[in-house]
């Protein structure tokens, strides 16, 4: 069996996984869907995610890995369904200690079978596109580059993730990188999710505005500086 084909069965399997993981969630859950519109319901949805324990970190977890490696689910509603089970700090928590693992099993794995094993979970042609480029083959500002990618909203953080193992960047620099900054866009889904429950709509609304304020204040001021214009060159290469 060629390597596309293992490949292609593995990331079969893990989305057979993934979708197990949420069918099952939702049947263990369903009772408690009902009610959820009411304070004792909300009380009653949290306290059963809690009591799971360990399955239930495990599961989320399982979610969150499969959400990275196939790249094309998108890790907000899981950041959310994190603030929901555990709220927004301790959520927070539970998603970037996932993240900074997650980031090092890929990282160690694109080391051990390198480019090809990217080129079979992202698109190749894109992959080349950068790793060829001579803005991200500088190492003096390999780093800054990912600083940025990873603050901005909507950008392809997992795609990051895989790509790093080819850029000329430490990997331990580069998981810190990738753990730490996405934490303003963590903070402000599991602020959502755990608001969800509670139906306050005022906090959620400010938590995204605060965040997407910050975000933007933080990216003029470097581009207000930033001479070479390589925030802007960097972002044209995911259009």
């Amino acid at each position: 069996m060629s390597r596309k084909s293992k490949v292609k069965i593995f990331k079969i399997i893990l989305l057979i996984l993934v979708i197990a993981i949420m069918v099952g969630a939702i049947v263990y859950l369903f009772p408690l869907f009902k009610n959820i519109s009411t304070p004792e319901g909300q009380l009653e949805f949290k306290q059963k995610i809690q009591e799971s324990g360990f399955v239930g970190l495990l599961m989320l977890f399982g979610l969150q890995f499969a959400q990275v490696f196939l790249i094309i689910i998108p890790g907000e509603p899981i950041e959310i369904l994190a603030g929901m089970c555990y709220g927004a700090l301790n959520g927070t928590l539970f998603i970037t200690v996932s993240a900074f693992i997650i980031s090092c099993i890929i990282l160690f794995t694109v080391n051990k079978f390198g480019r090809k094993f990217v080129y079979s979970f992202c698109d190749e042609e894109k992959v080349k596109k950068i790793e060829n480029s001579k803005l991200f083959q500088n190492p003096q500002k390999i780093e800054f580059i990912m600083i940025i990618l990873f603050l901005i909203p909507g950008t392809p953080k997992d795609l990051l993730v895989y790509i790093a193992g080819l850029l000329p960047i430490k990997p331990f620099r580069f998981v810190l990188i990738s753990t730490f900054a996405r934490l303003p866009s963590v903070l402000s889904s599991t602020i959502a999710g755990d608001q969800i429950l509670g139906g306050d709509l005022k906090i959620i609304i400010i938590s995204y505005v605060v965040t997407f304020a910050l975000v933007g204040l933080i990216i003029f001021i470097i581009n207000k500086f930033d001479k070479s214009k390589t925030t802007k060159e960097a972002l044209n290469f995911f259009k």
